[in-house]
C-alpha cells in the first residue's frame, strides 16, 4: 500500500437522527456543506462521535452509501469507521466501504469479548482489513472506551507484516509518549492522525500532521487558528486558541457531551437530531442554559470562518 498522509482537520461527524431515533440521512448533505464552508474536507463517519455502535449493520451500510454519495465529484473525502464487535458485520462494512471509493477504512478493537494480547490485537485487525485489501487502514486506538491499553509502537512494528494495506493509526489516546513514538516508527514511515481535540497544540508540537475530532463539526475555525499560528511559530496565539476549545469542551461535558454537541450542531443550523440511547438528549431547560454557557465563552464568535 502506497503511503497515506491525512493532513489538516477531519471532522468525525454525527450520525443524523429524527425525533424518534430512526436515521435523517437528508441531513448528510447540509452536514457536508456546512463543514467545506468552514474549511473541512475529510469526515470521519460511523465512529465515535457517529454512534457507530448504536446502529445496525444495515443502518451503517445507509449511511456509508449516503455520505458516498454527497461527497461523488467533490473535493471531501470519507473515511469509514468499520468496526464491531463481530469480525463478520466489520468485514462486511469494510468490504462495502472499498465498493463505494472510500478513501480509508478504519476500524476499533472489539471490546467486549477483548483481544489477551498485542498478536490477538493484530489478528483481528488483519481480518477486517483483509476485506477491503485496496483501501487504506487505520487501526482506531481509544483505549477510554475499548479499556484496552496495548502499545501501539509495538502495533506498528508487529502488525505491517500482517495487514498489507496499513497505513497508521487513529490515535485518539492522551499518551503523547506513545504517540510520539509511534511518529518514529520505522523511520517515521507511519500516518498517526492524532484524536484529541483538547490536546490538539501538543500532539503538533511532537510533530502531528493532521487530527480526527468532533468538536471539528461545530468549531473547526478554532482548531484552523491553532494550526495556523503552530506553523508561523505564533505560540502565544495558539495556545489561547487551544484553552478556547478546552473551555468549550468542558461546557459541552457539563451537559453530557454527545446530547449537547449536537444541540450545538442545531444552533449552526445543522440539525443532526437527538443521540441514541444509553446518551441522553437535552431537556429544553438545559438547552437554553447551553445556549447561555455558550454565549458567555463568546462561542458564535469564536467559529466563524
Amino acid at each position: 500500500m502506497e503511503p497515506t498522509s491525512i493532513t489538516g482537520l477531519v471532522a468525525a461527524t454525527h450520525t443524523p437522527f429524527t425525533n424518534d431515533g430512526s436515521l435523517n440521512l437528508d441531513v448528510v448533505e447540509r452536514q457536508a456543506e456546512h463543514l467545506m464552508a468552514h474549511g473541512v474536507q475529510r469526515v470521519f463517519i460511523g465512529g465515535s462521535t457517529g454512534e457507530g455502535h448504536s446502529l445496525t449493520v444495515v443502518e451503517r451500510q445507509a449511511l456509508a452509501e449516503r455520505w458516498l454519495a454527497v461527497t461523488g465529484g467533490t473535493a471531501m473525502s470519507v473515511i469509514v469507521h468499520v468496526g464491531s464487535n463481530c469480525l463478520t458485520d466489520a468485514k462486511l462494512l469494510a468490504r462495502q466501504a472499498q465498493e463505494l471509493g472510500a478513501f480509508a477504512v478504519s476500524a476499533v478493537a472489539p471490546s467486549y469479548f477483548k483481544p489477551n494480547s498485542l498478536e490477538t490485537l493484530i489478528a483481528c485487525a488483519a481480518e477486517v482489513a483483509s476485506a477491503a485489501p485496496q483501501t487504506p487502514f487505520y487501526f482506531y486506538d481509544i483505549p477510554s472506551m475499548t479499556n484496552m491499553h496495548f502499545s501501539m509502537p509495538d502495533f506498528l512494528t508487529q502488525a505491517k507484516e500482517k495487514i498489507p494495506n496499513l497505513v497508521g493509526l487513529k490515535f485518539t489516546n492522551i499518551d503523547l509518549v506513545a504517540y510520539q513514538q509511534c511518529l518514529h516508527v520505522d523511520g517515521g514511515k507511519w500516518d498517526v492522525p492524532f484524536g484529541c481535540d483538547e490536546y490538539l497544540l501538543a500532539a503538533l508540537a511532537l510533530g502531528a500532521k493532521g487530527a480526527v475530532g468532533s468538536s471539528y463539526n461545530f468549531a473547526a475555525p478554532v482548531y484552523q487558528r491553532v494550526m495556523t499560528a503552530f506553523a508561523q511559530g505564533d505560540m502565544r496565539t495558539a495556545r489561547n486558541e487551544q484553552f478556547q476549545s478546552v473551555q468549550l469542551i468542558q461546557v459541552l461535558a457539563r451537559f453530557g457531551y454527545m446530547g449537547a454537541a449536537k444541540e450545538t450542531m442545531q444552533m449552526l443550523g445543522v440539525d443532526v437530531g437527538p443521540p441514541r440511547l444509553p446518551n441522553h438528549r437535552l431537556t429544553s431547560t438545559q438547552v437554553g442554559e447551553l445556549r447561555k454557557q455558550l454565549d458567555s465563552i463568546d462561542f458564535f464568535n469564536m467559529v466563524k470562518p
